[in-house]
């Protein structure tokens, strides 16, 4: 089985048995831990899974072909396999096609105005009842912050606006640009706690109606306005601007586009706040599995990708922080709630999605935990005197928010 030899190639720890579609069982690893039992149901997948394992051993899932015995899941298949990878690859072969993949991604993430409406679409204009399924009560879709061990998601998706708003260090009045706002979730709680008027804009329908729905509920219609518009099509000026996962979907050939828009964007005093995926390896190219099913156009950064952008700019970095296993942990918690719930998933859509669905959440969780994924949190000025020079303010202002509100946090705010 030409699979067994790529599996021999990489699973040195732990424990794996493979059948195949014929009965026929071989294991690998080195029998340490819980022995982890896979099916491969027809003839098919053997070859497919060989050659091109990145695309195909999601496809295989997703369709059925490949099975996971319980009490496992495709998750422990997963996190054995990148366990033992890391960052590294199988062998010559695979090393030489992710550098081919590297190559070619600007004609992957060609993302101009109209197509980039297109590719967020693909994901965010799912049918909205799957987001409510794993996310928080405020539809946080980004990596929370867990400040301390035993919080909640809702409490950690709170902390992470909060983490946010301290660094950006917003007065009352000021105006707030909310780039790739999502389900408005951040927007509304810059202005609710700290008094800015915030301007959200996305290119999700979906999104944007509900966004505008949330602040005229909340009363806030007045302080918070929605666009659904392209951040690119913006006139200045605006005192302080963030971005919250949006950065993955801006594509490698618009790094520097992105970047001279929040200057132009941006007042003389302002500040902005970018936090996005990064990987600490250097650049790649996006998994072909998440291209095709998940994120089309999307693309994971290296830190110096988007410095070497930063520096063509009159755009200053004033700090950054790098987020280690924040996000694994918050994607655990997706994939503990969606499985919960699966049953109603699947009465939304059917099989082949909860197994991507699947798929994508278990396999996004062990890249962070294995693959050298993070988030960075980027701060940056257009003067070198705009900020205090120490970081002490930061803290300052996070402790100024004072406790996590328990009683807004159950009512769904």
């Amino acid at each position: 089985m030409l699979f067994g030899v790529l599996l021999n190639q990489v699973v040195k720890r732990g424990s794996l048995r493979v059948i195949d579609y014929s009965g026929a069982a071989k294991s690998y690893g080195d029998g340490t831990g819980r022995l982890i039992t896979v099916h491969l149901r027809d003839r098919g997948p053997h070859f497919a899974l060989a050659v091109n394992p990145y695309l195909k051993l999601g496809e295989a899932y997703m369709d059925g072909t490949l099975t996971v015995d319980e009490p496992h899941s495709i998750y422990d298949v997963l996190d054995l396999i990148l366990s033992n990878l890391g960052t590294s690859y199988p062998g010559p072969a695979f090393k030489l096609y992710a550098s081919l993949r590297r190559m070619k991604r600007r004609i992957d993430q060609h993302n101009p105005i109209g197509k980039a409406q297109k590719n967020v679409a693909h994901h965010y204009d799912l049918d909205g009842g799957i987001y409510d399924l794993f996310l928080d009560t405020d539809k946080q879709y980004s990596c929370a912050y867990y400040a301390h061990p035993g919080m909640t998601l809702e409490e950690a998706q709170l902390m992470k606006k909060r983490h946010i708003a301290a660094k950006l260090a917003i007065e009352p009045g000021m105006r707030v640009l909310d780039i790739g706002c999502g389900w408005g979730g951040l927007a509304l709680t810059l202005a609710e706690e700290t008094g800015a008027e915030v301007v959200g804009v996305t290119l999700s329908r979906e999104q944007y109606k509900i966004a505008v729905a949330r602040a005229q509920e909340r009363g806030l219609a007045d302080r918070v306005e929605f666009h659904l518009q392209d951040y690119r099509t913006l006139e200045p000026s605006f005192d302080r601007i963030v971005s919250v996962g949006m950065f993955e979907h801006v594509g490698v050939g618009y790094y520097d586009e992105y970047f001279n828009g929040v200057e132009r964007l941006l007042t003389p005093e302002g500040v902005a706040l970018i936090h996005t995926i990064g990987r600490l390896d250097p650049p790649g190219a996006t998994n072909p599995w998440i291209a095709k099913y998940i994120f089309p156009g999307g693309y994971i950064p290296a830190l110096s990708e988007m410095a070497a952008s930063v520096e063509k700019t009159g755009l200053l970095m004033t700090d950054l922080e790098v987020l280690r296993l924040h996000y694994a942990e918050t994607l655990r918690e997706w994939r503990r709630r969606f499985m919960a719930r699966r049953d109603e998933a699947l009465k939304i859509y059917d099989e082949r999605f909860c197994r991507m669905w699947e798929f994508y959440l278990a396999g996004s969780e062990t890249s962070f935990r294995h693959e050298g994924m993070v988030n960075f949190q980027l701060q940056l000025t257009r003067k070198i005197d705009t900020l205090p020079i120490t970081r002490d303010y930061m803290a300052e202002t996070e402790r100024g928010f004072g406790a996590i509100p328990q009683r807004r946090l159950l009512a769904g705010d």
